[in-house]
């Protein structure tokens, strides 16, 4: 629980997809934005320089004048064909979207987490057995060469023990290897180097009792299948925006402006104007270009509904292997228990029998790599476990912080889109850059 909570804080790609989330929720107010004035205020000035005459007439004028003019003008739109609050409906879909894809990405963190958390503890455990046979061997060979030198034993026992040696000293190094690796995969996910290995809490609690009830609760909360849902809306708001460009708009536009030093005349004139209009655009024919958009928006939404059916069907797959993963590693838990109490049992009774001389030396090393083997599948099966149990969980929608009860402060996306949805102006984010 400690690896996993350290993931949901410090995963840089969990953290990095929160800001995705965040960038996605300024959809919304770009999209309000199309309800509001824009103001503009723009000012000129300038000089001008003249001479004038007739020509013959040796009589001529010179001069220069300073026109400048200031105007504020206003724009208010007043209809869009409805393309303003479908705007606003589409990017609130997109940022419902972004939440699941979110969650998604949490599953997939800490899945990941629970993977390397395991894969540390299996090769450590992994280590531990490889040094434990290390020392096994050498006292074999210890045994062996002592027989030899009371002429008990040959020089063959010595060989095969040696051999034998040698052959786990290579696997030890091999697991040394594949703790190191483990370590570096558990810091890049977690965060951290380990610093203990505890026990893992019975996430199996929290599954499903039966298939179909997996195949019914994944099909309705799994991330993945909500997120299309609402990418669904997405693109039918998105059609209704491209038919909007075929109905009017409307609009008021108002400005006020002075100017004045405009008339080399009256250097000293000034005038004073203010208007307001009202417009009203009627499309009648642009081409086809919006025609087009329509048809393309259409097809979109066709494209959406069909990835739908298919993460829906991707889910229920997932749900089935899961399912089944976890049946088999249970059975094959079981198994490798009772192979490891088998291979113990036919391994004492080696050596009591080789004491008679009943069993060589070849014997007892055969009998020793037998439990060996059987050890490490048993490490490997319960590792398997848990992972199928951990992976089952997700595929149903369920491994999030909350339901796993995390010992963190759960991140909440609707803080910063609340803070962000009706900002009129500002340059800074809601956490001060």
């Amino acid at each position: 629980m400690e690896a996993l909570a350290s993931a949901y804080n410090n995963n840089p790609d969990l953290n990095a997809f929160r800001a995705q989330v965040r960038a996605v929720d300024e959809a919304v107010p770009q999209a309000k934005s199309g309800f509001r004035p824009t103001v503009n205020l723009s000012g000129q000035v300038g000089v001008t320089s003249y001479r004038s005459g007739v020509a013959g007439s040796g009589v001529s004028s010179s001069g220069s004048y300073y026109p400048r003019a200031v105007s504020l003008s206003i724009e208010q739109p007043l209809f869009a064909g409805f393309r303003t609050v479908n705007g606003v409906k589409m990017a609130k879909n997109s940022v419902a979207a972004a939440r699941e894809q979110l969650r998604n990405q949490e599953q997939t963190t800490l899945l990941d987490a629970v993977t390397a958390f395991m894969d540390v503890v299996e090769a450590q455990v992994i280590l531990n057995l490889r040094a434990q046979n290390v020392s096994f061997l050498r006292e074999q060979v210890k045994a062996s060469t002592d027989r030899l030198n009371v002429g008990e034993g040959t020089k063959t026992d010595v060989a095969q023990a040696n051999s034998s040696l040698q052959s786990g000293l290579y696997d030890y190094s091999t697991a040394v290897a594949n703790v190191n690796a483990a370590l570096a995969r558990y810091e890049q996910i977690v965060g951290h180097k380990p610093k203990s290995l505890g026990a893992v809490d019975h996430v199996e609690l929290l599954l499903p009792k039966s298939l179909d009830a997996a195949l019914n609760k994944g099909g309705v909360q799994h991330p993945g299948v909500v997120a299309a849902l609402f990418n669904v809306d997405v693109a039918a708001y998105n059609v209704k925006i491209a038919e909007g460009a075929f109905l009017p708009t409307a609009g008021l536009t108002g400005s006020l402006t002075h100017a004045d030093g405009s008339s080399a005349a009256a250097p000293n004139a000034y005038s004073n104007s203010a208007s307001l209009m009202a417009q009203l655009n009627i499309p009648i024919y642009d081409g086809g270009n919006d025609s087009s958009l329509v048809r393309q928006a259409k097809e979109t939404l066709s494209q959406r509904r069909i990835e739908l059916d298919s993460t829906r069907a991707q889910v229920r797959q997932i749900v089935i292997s899961a399912w089944g993963n976890l049946i088999a590693t249970r059975a094959q838990e079981q198994a490798a228990q009772a192979q490891v109490e088998a291979a113990q049992l036919a391994l004492n009774g080696v050596i009591e029998e080789r004491k008679v001389g009943q069993r060589t030396t070849l014997d007892v090393l055969n009998a020793q790599q037998t439990l060996l083997s059987a050890r490490v599948s048993q490490v490997q099966a319960q590792h398997d476990r848990v992972v199928a149990a951990y992976t089952l969980l997700a595929a149903v929608g369920g491994l999030d912080a909350r339901t796993l009860r995390l010992r963190v402060n759960l991140y909440d996306p609707s803080q910063h889109y609340n803070a962000v949805k009706d900002k009129w102006y500002g340059l800074r984010t809601p956490d001060g850059r």
